[in-house]
């Protein structure tokens, strides 16, 4: 069998030696190059399979060399590391006899075929379904399913920690004196460096091209890295967006059960604890689903937008005669208010921002205050419960009214003062990143 093997090598490198692609058709160069990447896989399979048998009866030590991966690396022209690797992968390829067939079939290449085994041994069963991706996509499609099936095999909790503990950051100059780097963040700190930077990359390679000096995208890359470094860049001051997909139940109860989403967009699973964290400079976006189809997208924010201002200052409609206090009418000082209180998740929408004088906002605000709607109480309440926080006009309907004449109680809002208009979903509006919930019908 060797001796087939080595002659049908033989051939194949004088076939080769002679070939010349100018002569072919597109579809037969097409052709040729689909039949030489599977007998190239498969080669590199049967070139891995020889050398740890040849490594393993001691042949390397006849040849004059100290180790395996050296002389191996000397064969195949590649790297110790590269050649050590090759020699782990036929040791795993015993546990997985399905990719070691498809392997020296051509099916899979070498580098795939490494993906597969350290995935299956985390994850046993999961050979085939990776095999399946690396059929029909490349090296990247399965890589990624195989993150995927391993962070999702990890309590969110531990991969977290394991997160944190493998970030590193080392450097050291090559060759031609440049300053090199290699090193690794948590996706939460992470993703919004790399989206900054490909920003300030962007923007200088715009002002390259207005300029007609064209250079690769990495170079633009490497003097936004300086730029945002040294505080000069165009994306210098500018807010950085970490997208967290969290569900709201899981957000209510600080910890998710299965089918409940808590993840960074292109990161990965994160505790609902670390979501709460990062959350306290965020924008907040409401997504209504019915599990199948999108049905209404809010976003929510303190400051308005010019539609609403436009809305605001019209007047309530049909009259549209102006702004005007909602409690004492007054058309002169007025301040946008909050109805249900941005501190209690309230929104930033025409239903529930009014406009009121001062005096009338500082009372609104002591009763908040009072209710419990406003600072660390109001946190506070949300963070600890697993139950929808009730609205303003909620917390307004369990009291009753004074008498007439009778002073208001303590937390009662004055007299003139409006209940604040109900809001499905609770949400709020901050700083900096932004936070998505996904709203689920009232669990019974």
């Amino acid at each position: 069998m060797s001796r087939v093997v080595v002659e049908a090598a033989r051939a194949l490198r004088h076939a080769i030696h002679d070939f010349d692609p100018e002569t072919l058709s597109a579809l037969d160069a097409a052709a040729v190059a689909g039949e030489l990447s599977l007998a190239e896989k498969a080669c590199a399979a049967a070139r891995a399979l020889a050398g740890a048998r040849a490594a393993q009866c001691g042949a390397h030590k006849e040849m004059g060399f100290s180790d395996a991966a050296s002389w191996l690396a000397h064969q195949a022209g590649t790297t110790s590391r590269q050649a050590k690797e090759s020699l782990a992968l036929t040791v795993a390829l015993a546990a997985c006899p399905e990719t070691k067939d498809a392997l020296l079939a051509g099916e899979v290449s070498v580098a795939q075929a490494q993906e597969i085994v350290r995935c299956a041994a985390d994850l046993p069963g999961a050979e085939k379904d990776l095999l399946d991706v690396a059929r029909r996509g490349d090296l990247s499609d399965v890589r990624e399913q195989a993150r995927e099936k391993r962070l999702s095999s990890i309590p969110v909790g531990d991969l977290h920690r394991r997160q944190l503990a493998a970030r590193h950051f080392r450097h050291w100059k090559d060759g031609m004196g440049m300053i090199c780097f290699d090193g690794a963040l948590p996706p939460e700190t992470g993703i919004p460096f790399v989206s900054r930077l490909e920003r300030q990359a962007t923007h200088l390679r715009d002002d390259a091209r207005r300029n007609r000096c064209e250079e690769r995208f990495e170079v633009h890359a490497a003097d936004a890295l300086v730029a945002l470094s040294t505080g000069n860049g165009y994306e210098a001051k500018a807010r950085s967006d970490l997208v967290i997909v969290c569900d709201l139940f899981a957000w209510r109860r600080g910890h998710a059960h299965d089918g409940e989403p808590c993840h960074l967009i292109g990161g990965g699973p994160i505790p609902v604890e670390l979501a709460k964290e990062l959350s306290k400079d965020a924008f907040f976006k409401i997504v209504l689903h019915d599990g199948k189809d999108v049905q209404r997208v809010h976003h929510a924010g303190r400051k308005c937008t010019a539609q609403l201002r436009t809305a605001l200052d019209l007047g309530p409609v049909p009259a549209f005669n102006g702004r005007a206090c909602v409690d004492c009418g007054r058309t002169w000082g007025l301040q946008n208010d909050h109805v249900d209180p941005v501190a209690h998740t309230g929104p930033t929408s025409l239903e529930n921002v009014k406009a009121r004088c001062w005096t009338c906002h500082a009372e609104k605000t002591a009763y908040d205050r009072k209710a419990g709607l406003l600072g660390r109480k109001a946190k506070s309440r949300l963070n600890s419960s697993n139950v929808a926080a009730p609205s303003g006009r909620d917390q307004l309907a369990d009291r009753s009214p004074p008498a007439d004449g009778d002073p208001p109680a303590d937390g009662d809002p004055p007299a003139d003062v409006d209940p604040p208009a109900d809001v499905s979903s609770p949400i709020a509006a901050h700083r900096g990143r932004q936070l998505t919930h996904r709203p689920q019908p009232t669990r019974k």
